[in-house]
């Protein structure tokens, strides 16, 4: 099943479902539903699944519908309307946005090449190269095993959270900006703690290269951006294999193409289930009604190979038919400036 969440100005939050070139609005038949999540509740009292639940609403008459068209062309917050991320929750504090890196088979390639002065295969092996290796030796456990942890990163809570045709800032501290086309895992915790994957999404883990490669410990702050997910959360795609591809256009002409991408179970050095276990093994990440969004990672970047930066104006198109319509946004430059930030006492 293919959901969605837009919003009607003057009417408020709204739950859909795409059928063919439809938008089945159901929180015209279902008026207490207006988020994933409003769903999620009703389903974790049922003992059902979301589109399970979503089918037997799907059967009533009355359903108001949209054209999806008109939906994906729209940006966010004029008079028309317009989409919003496939998950989220009004408390954006809610929504934890993290992932993980060097788990795809090209990966570790474009991660060395940021953090190395050449490419010689006599180079020290890196920190990189290690954390890659382990990934190989241990990221597929048998079941009932736990295999080794994945490389981690956070990227902060929902106000991060961008969707289709919404903006991505480059802010005045960045160095750069750089897009990551990768798989987002979707999930809700339950009151007991227990969290449950809903679907999975298309994502662009936006976050500075250029700063990460001062020094590979500068990660962490490198990916603190926004980023952005959607159009459409897909409950039935199995993880095994997924086809992407990344395009950049600037004043409509073609900047950067990725060709085909792949990523998925069968292009990655860890399993799915190694990934979950290691996220979720930590009981801050369980705890009732929080949101995940987890990037699981990337085979390969514009960035080691553009003689090019973001510029505002700049359009990134990720495609991939398995998750549904295109994942497009423009990018947004805040005005540069060094002023430090100060922070009174009391």
């Amino acid at each position: 099943m293919r959901i969605i969440q837009f919003e009607v100005p003057g009417q408020g939050r709204r739950l859909g479902v795409i059928r063919e070139d439809r938008v089945l609005d159901v929180t015209s038949v279902q008026p207490n539903w207006t988020r994933v999540v409003d769903v999620f509740h009703d389903v974790a009292r049922a003992g059902r699944r979301i589109d399970q639940l979503l089918e037997q609403v799907l059967e009533q008459d009355g359903m108001t519908t949209l054209d999806y068209a008109d939906l994906l062309s729209a940006a966010p917050r004029r008079d028309e309307p317009f989409l919003h991320p496939p998950l989220d929750d009004d408390d954006p504090r809610r929504v934890q946005i993290t992932g993980t890196g060097l788990t795809h088979l090209g990966s570790m390639q474009s991660r060395n090449d940021m953090h190395s002065s050449t490419n010689q295969d006599d180079e020290p092996l890196t920190d990189s190269k290690r954390m890659f290796q382990m990934g190989l030796d241990d990221g597929r456990p048998a079941a009932g095993l736990r295999g080794v942890a994945p490389e981690w990163f956070y990227k902060g809570n929902g106000c991060n959270l961008r969707g289709h045709r919404w903006t991505l800032e480059i802010p005045p501290f960045a160095r750069d900006g750089g897009e990551e086309a990768e798989l987002v895992g979707c999930y809700v915790v339950d009151q007991d703690g227990q969290p449950h994957r809903l679907g999975f999404a298309l994502g662009n883990e936006w976050s500075d290269h250029e700063t990460e490669r001062i020094n590979y410990l500068y990660l962490a702050p490198s990916k603190l951006r926004q980023c952005a997910v959607g159009p459409e959360l897909v409950t039935d795609f199995d993880f095994q294999e997924l086809s992407l591809t990344c395009n950049v256009r600037r004043g409509g002409k073609v900047l950067y193409e990725s060709g085909e991408l792949f990523t998925g179970e069968r292009h990655m050095c860890h399993s799915l289930a190694n990934c979950e276990d290691h996220h979720f093994k930590y009981p801050q990440h369980r705890q009732p009604d929080d949101i995940h969004l987890h990037f699981f990672g990337t085979s390969k970047l514009s960035f080691g190979n553009r003689d090019w930066t973001y510029q505002a104006g700049d359009e990134i198109e990720l495609r991939a038919p398995d998750l549904g319509a295109s994942l497009v946004n423009t990018i947004e430059v805040i005005a540069h400036d060094q002023t430090p930030l100060r922070i009174p006492s009391g």
